[in-house]
């Protein structure tokens, strides 16, 4: 690494730092003013605030990296050329694509990184986060709230098979009367399994005080029973836990519709669609654009980093608060533009790809393009 590589770095890293940090102590000092009561009345320690501020930190990351990486890299940008650093580099025979590169790579590595959050950490900030808030409360009620799911029914249009579960237990995956039903690959009459209880095994799922039951050719008579066993494995149901709950976080946010309720991680939206081949047409428009829209979300970090180069290093003794004005403005375009698509996306409007993508390959082509017109 060249040495001004690792100048222009620091000189980008230390005020990124300082944003990402003032951001989070605003945040943190806003919402705990908020929330203190609720807190106090869930007999939360400091350390247990502390923790759940530490566990919901991920999620808040995602939403304003991109923020703070515009406004810091627009701020040494103006610094730069407020010094006429960068009128000095270019004039040592240094090409303005030859000196983004440092910060283009730190768009890139922190697009990597929201990837990453997105997917691995923050769909399971929620979850952690409410724990810390019900340590408190009684061990049955907490359980109770956070597990168990009552009357969920879980329909695999892949298989052909529909889940009637009287408890399911999201964690263990644990069925209490469990009623599965499905059509035989021949066509012939409709089978029924019922037992008192279902836990996933390697390879199946084991079902406890099992019954069988077909259906009859005389359909206003109830089904017949073929079986009965203590404990039976049953290899050809291939549904896993994970997909189920994707079922039910998808299924919620359908129903929902909610653009801030309805964010679920990448591998839920495709277990959902194996398990549901042929979704309605609306459907299919809301899942493919949430999909499309959590793959283009992260990069938002490199396209900041292409719209700010032209903006930040255009030469003459500016005010470095040129920078923060200038950030608000992308900031509030970029964004409104990406609800837009994704409005008209989820809103069958828009092809799904160009409904999540269209503000990320707008605002970088034309990054890409004022940067080459920088003198």
């Amino acid at each position: 690494m060249r040495l001004l590589d690792r100048y222009l770095l620091r000189e980008l890293l230390i005020p990124l730092g300082f944003c990402l940090c003032g951001f989070f102590i605003f945040w943190v000092a806003s919402d705990l003013f908020a929330n203190l009561g609720d807190f106090q009345k869930k007999e939360l320690s400091a350390r247990d605030i502390a923790e759940y501020y530490l566990v919901v930190a991920p999620d808040f990351l995602v939403i304003v990296m991109p923020i703070a990486l515009l406004l810091s890299l627009l701020y040494t940008l103006t610094s730069h050329a407020r010094h006429n650093e960068i009128t000095a580099i270019r004039a040592a025979g240094i090409s303005m694509w030859r000196l983004s590169m440092p910060y283009l790579a730190v768009g890139f590595l922190a697009s990597l990184v929201l990837l990453a959050i997105n997917e691995l950490w923050a769909p399971e900030s929620y979850d952690a986060a409410k724990a810390i808030l019900e340590r408190h409360m009684p061990s049955v009620v907490r359980t109770d709230r956070r597990n168990a799911v009552r009357n969920l029914c879980f329909e695999n249009a892949r298989d052909g098979r529909i889940w009637r579960i009287g408890v399911y237990n999201s964690d263990t995956g644990e069925m209490i009367e469990p009623i599965v039903s499905w059509t035989a690959q021949d066509g012939s009459r409709p089978w029924q399994l019922r037992a008192e209880r279902a836990v996933p095994v390697k390879g199946g799922w084991r079902f406890y005080n099992l019954r069988e039951f077909r259906e009859t050719a005389q359909t206003d008579l109830p089904p017949v029973p073929s079986m009965q066993t203590n404990v039976m494995t049953i290899s050809e149901f291939t549904e896993t836990v994970e997909e189920i709950n994707s079922e039910i976080r998808i299924s919620a946010s359908l129903s929902l519709r909610s653009a801030r309720k309805a964010d679920v991680p990448i591998m839920e939206i495709l277990h959902y669609l194996r398990l549901h081949p042929n979704p309605s047409r609306s459907d299919a428009a809301w899942l493919h654009t949430k999909l499309q829209g959590r793959l283009a979300a992260p990069w938002t970090c490199l396209v900041v980093v292409l719209i700010a180069i032209p903006f930040g290093a255009v030469g003459g003794r500016r005010n470095v608060y040129v920078g923060v004005a200038s950030s608000i403005v992308i900031c509030f375009a970029y964004f409104v533009l990406q609800q837009v698509g994704l409005a008209l996306g989820t809103g069958g409007s828009l092809p799904p790809w160009l409904a999540a993508w269209f503000p990320d390959l707008s605002f970088g082509l034309a990054g890409i393009w004022f940067t080459a017109r920088v003198r």
